[in-house]
């Protein structure tokens, strides 16, 4: 064989290599495109993946708040029908002639009645001292005098009731003005 034909083959060889590699750059392009695009892909499924499952957990924290709070206020209502019966059994005791046995009856019921609501979380609105119009809904008003501040209660005509931290219903009352 000739130097020429051994360097032409020389040749046909180097640029079938040169050839090759440059396909073989261009396959290894795409598959680097392409396992990019899938990175993209995963990275946007494993956002979605955490956004769902953070939107669940608070989803669930909510519900549980929401059961908490039903089962703490479950006996509002019940209560607020409840009050309107003894505040009359209160009249009922205020009544003057009674008899021993009546007036031990009704004393019975109302405590039987107090201790059923304080189960439930039922207590009497604090009517000491100061006139809150968060808890106290003044009625009426009494002039104030060196004895008595202003703004301080001075007759309660209705207790008030509130069931944990929620008021039921306010103390009607008297105020020093």
């Amino acid at each position: 064989m000739s130097k020429k034909k051994q360097h032409e083959d020389v040749e046909k060889e180097l640029a079938q290599e040169v050839e090759n590699e440059t396909v073989l750059e261009e396959i290894v392009d795409d598959e680097i495109d392409e396992l990019a695009a899938l990175q993209a892909k995963l990275d946007e499924m494993e956002n979605k993946y955490l956004k769902a499952h953070a939107e669940m957990q608070n989803n669930q924290r909510r519900a549980n708040e929401e059961r908490q709070t039903i089962l703490k206020y479950r006996s509002q209502d019940l209560a607020r029908k409840v009050l309107p019966s003894l505040d009359n059994l209160e009249r009922a005791l205020a009544v003057e002639g009674l008899t021993d046995d009546v007036k031990k009856g009704l004393e019975m019921t109302q405590e039987s009645l107090l201790n059923a609501l304080k189960e439930e979380g039922v207590v009497e609105v604090a009517t000491e001292g100061e006139f809150d119009p968060n808890f106290h809904m003044s009625v009426q008003t009494a002039p104030a005098d060196d004895e008595h501040p202003a703004d301080t209660i001075a007759q309660v005509l209705q207790k008030g009731y509130q069931l944990h931290e929620r008021n039921l219903r306010p103390a009607m009352v008297v105020v020093y003005q």
